[in-house]
């Protein structure tokens, strides 16, 4: 069995580390307004609704989150839908004026995709932007993640927990064939749905029909009818009397990376389907045939596009070992803080974890040899709450906590925690220097062992 006095209160920590600040959530908006600017200077987006979606909106993107943004077309008051080649003009010329405006870099316009993307990353604090053109889908999508957050806080922890696994284990990339970061948020459903007891319903409970083929006519009238059976539908589910599951995070965590270890064994003849809740046979399944992926997990509001199609069968078996080895660290007896930490984490979140061996990298990857001011959490409200995003000012039932999610902390949020925030400038000599906390001889020759073993090359 595994650990949970050492695995929990590490998992709390990662969080801590990960989760947005105040600064986090401003940069991203910045960006957003910055971007609406340069919209309306192009002849043919002037105009148009710069809208962001995906993790922003869902309230499951972590500090070092990328930003996704869509860009939706007036046409009155209804649901826009253009073509591929006119968003590949449009997206064109958006290129064009963005590549003459300074602050941003590394651009690479995607034409051919499924959904065109013109990629960029600004140079505020090196966020990575997606923009699509009249993705109303994934908008929606990006909602109905944000209100299945109200069901059950654990499933945002999870997410942003599997993410950074993922990360860690170079199985969020679907560009060298392995998990999207949506794919990942619908297997964390999957497994809250399949948990004795289940903590999620099947998404079929929440909103019964297809969502993006009721994404059309008036827009208000299409986003207030899918928030109103959502919001029913969830309340229903909440005030129904059944056994509560309440499992402790670290226990959802082992579990999960348990459930998916054979995963490359499953894949060939069983598909994920978090409308039903269930694993499905996929030769039963029709709208799935013919089936010529490595794995398939449904994306429940957009049947029956698989949401893993990037997934290759060589990094599926790779992905199934990482789930393997993770469980098998996870479930080691006398397992310390440090090997949870190098399993579950990549090392730039590990250079801000407090009591770290290694240097510290500047909010933009640059490393520097001195360590990050830790300062001492004072009282004050535990959530730090913001106007609501364009984005979110939807017609939405009260039922529906729809206002701006409370996902954004300050500094000092988390009464009598540690909160750790990289400095620019050198550290005061009234921080404790690595070594004090060691009153043994032997304590510090350990730390001179590590520090050593993390030094860079070039400084040995």
């Amino acid at each position: 069995m595994s650990d949970h006095s050492i695995l929990e209160p590490t998992l709390k920590e990662i969080l801590n580390v990960i989760y947005p600040l105040r600064e986090d959530w401003d940069i991203r908006m910045g960006i957003i307004n910055e971007l609406r600017s340069v919209v309306q200077s192009v002849e043919s987006l002037r105009g148009a609704i710069v809208e962001p979606f995906g993790s922003f909106v869902s309230n499951l993107f972590t500090r070092w989150g990328d930003l996704d943004i869509s860009i939706e077309l007036l046409n009155g008051s209804h649901i826009s839908s253009l073509g591929k080649m006119r968003k590949q003009t449009l997206l064109g010329e958006l290129l064009k004026t963005l590549r003459k405006r300074g602050g941003l870099r590394r651009f690479h316009f995607i034409q051919n995709a499924r959904v065109p993307i013109l990629k960029f990353e600004s140079s505020r604090q090196n966020i990575s932007c997606d923009i699509s053109m009249d993705n109303m889908a994934g908008l929606m999508k990006s909602r109905l993640l944000f209100w299945i957050n109200a069901v059950d806080e654990r499933f945002r922890d999870m997410v942003l927990l599997v993410k950074e696994w993922a990360k860690a284990h170079d199985v969020n990339n679907p560009k060298t064939g392995s998990f999207n970061s949506y794919s990942l948020s619908l297997l964390v459903i999957f497994h809250f749905q399949t948990c004795v007891p289940a903590i999620l319903p099947p998404l079929r409970d929440i909103y019964p029909g297809n969502l993006v083929d009721d994404l059309k006519g008036v827009r208000a009238t299409a986003e207030r009818n899918i928030a109103e059976t959502c919001a029913a539908n969830i309340a229903r589910f909440r005030s129904e009397n059944r056994t509560i599951n309440r499992s402790s995070l670290s226990k959802l965590f082992v579990s999960f990376v348990a459930k998916f270890s054979d995963l490359h064994l499953k894949a060939p003849e069983l598909g994920i389907c978090p409308f039903t809740g269930s694993w499905e046979r996929i030769a039963s399944i029709t709208r799935w045939l013919p089936n010529n992926h490595a794995i398939f997990i449904e994306d429940p509001f957009e049947q029956p596009e698989n949401s893993a199609r990037a997934v290759s069968v060589k990094e599926l078996e790779r992905i199934s070992e990482a789930f393997m080895m993770t469980h098998h660290r996870l479930t080691t007896p006398n397992q310390n803080k440090y090997c949870i930490l190098t399993t579950l984490i990549k090392q730039q979140t590990l250079q801000f974890m407090v009591g770290s061996p290694v240097s510290y990298p500047n909010y933009n990857g640059q490393h520097r040899r001195n360590r990050p001011q830790v300062h001492q959490a004072v009282h004050s409200p535990a959530r730090v709450q913001h106007h609501q995003s364009p984005s979110q000012a939807v017609h939405s039932p009260a039922r529906v906590q729809h206002h701006q999610p409370p996902f954004v902390r300050s500094e000092s949020s988390r009464p009598n925690r540690l909160s750790v925030q990289p400095v620019q400038q050198p550290v005061q000599q009234s921080v404790q220097q690595p070594g004090q906390q060691f009153s043994s001889q032997i304590g510090r020759q350990k730390h001179r062992q590590a520090r050593r073993l993390w030094r860079p090359k070039h400084d040995r």
